[in-house]
């Protein structure tokens, strides 16, 4: 039984993100419900401990009984998309998915009193800042649909939180990357776009190479510079900020997640073949069209609110974990 006095709903929990999330919430003592349509979800990757609901946060009558049935305190939104070329050639998916099924989420929390929510927003709100370190008030110039489709989100979860009994905390993440260290979770998708991944693929020879997009960056080799969080720090911190917001339940937040410091795209794959102590085949490649020189927190903001502590601050331990996760998928499959 859960040490806890209400169950928490994860949407997207059978995601890369989500399912860490699951097992963070399981290892701080809370019991879990898992909604997620398994678009690009995984039904193996919820563990046993948690109840899993096949279905969409667009359906109020399903979000409405699991809020019922199983005494759902919290939310935390980790469903949508994420991709952001396909953004910008598919404007309307991502307006749809990220905008206008939050906002029936959100109506469906406060209409069945669930007042506290946890969203997983983006640092991509904040769009080409040419800050070294981004803090939080910058202001908002998202460079894409997916950038805007979170801040239209984050602003309605702002206006929601004004009218009614309801806090929300909305954490901007910066890279995340890594697997769950016990090798319970990681990233599963196919095809997919973060550096670490491709690398680690590339690495194990399911790709024959790793594109580096841009040499000509305003960094010191030249390549773009990211903050690159681990996967099980970031969401322990939402486990901090779902605690603070039942402390605190007339106070909402919104804050950074990333470490505070930055690695290139020639950092990353150096680190890499450190790693695998194999060298990377790297293709240089023009730039692609929005990618700032630098994406890197400003993080004091979450480290002042939370008594949040990362672990794993180590590019080598992130890559490590990363490539431990895609051994065993190829386990698996083979």
């Amino acid at each position: 039984m859960s040490t806890k006095d209400f169950t928490v709903l994860v949407t997207g929990g059978a995601g890369y993100i989500g399912s860490h999330a699951v097992l963070a919430l399981l290892d701080s003592g809370y019991d879990v419900v898992v909604l997620d349509n398994l678009t690009t979800g995984f039904r193996q990757t919820v563990p046993d401990d948690a109840i899993f609901a096949e279905g969409d946060i667009e359906d109020s009558a399903l979000v409405a009984r699991l809020i019922a049935e199983h005494g759902i305190g919290a939310i935390m939104h980790f469903a949508g998309s994420i991709i952001v070329p396909e953004s910008v050639e598919n404007p309307l998916k991502y307006y749809h998915n990220n905008s206008a099924k939050s906002r029936t989420l959100i109506e469906s929390a406060v209409t069945n009193g669930v007042k506290h929510f946890i969203f997983s927003s983006t640092a991509t709100v904040y769009g080409v800042t040419g800050l070294v370190q981004i803090p939080e008030d910058t202001a908002k110039h998202p460079t894409n649909p997916y950038g805007m489709s979170k801040l239209i989100t984050e602003s309605m979860l702002t206006d929601v939180a004004a009218a009614h009994d309801f806090n929300f905390c909305a954490l901007r993440y910066f890279n995340v990357a890594g697997a769950d260290p016990e090798g319970r979770s990681g990233q599963s998708t196919e095809g997919a776009t973060h550096l670490i991944k491709v690398a680690v693929e590339a690495a194990l020879g399911k790709r024959d190479s790793v594109a580096v997009f841009g040499t000509d960056y305003d960094t010191h080799d030249g390549t773009g510079t990211r903050d690159y969080v681990h996967v099980s720090d970031l969401v322990a911190a939402h486990v901090l900020a779902l605690e603070k917001l039942i402390q605190d339940p007339d106070t909402s937040h919104i804050m950074n997640c990333g470490y505070g410091r930055g690695f290139s795209v020639i950092d990353v794959l150096d680190a890499v073949d450190r790693v695998t102590n194999q060298e990377i085949p790297r293709v240089i490649q023009g730039r692609r069209v929005g990618d700032p020189d630098s994406l890197v927190s400003d993080n004091r903001l979450i480290k002042q609110t939370l008594p949040w502590q990362p672990r794993y601050d180590d590019l080598d331990i992130i890559v490590a974990h990363a490539l431990a996760w895609e051994r065993k998928l190829s386990e698996k499959s083979g």
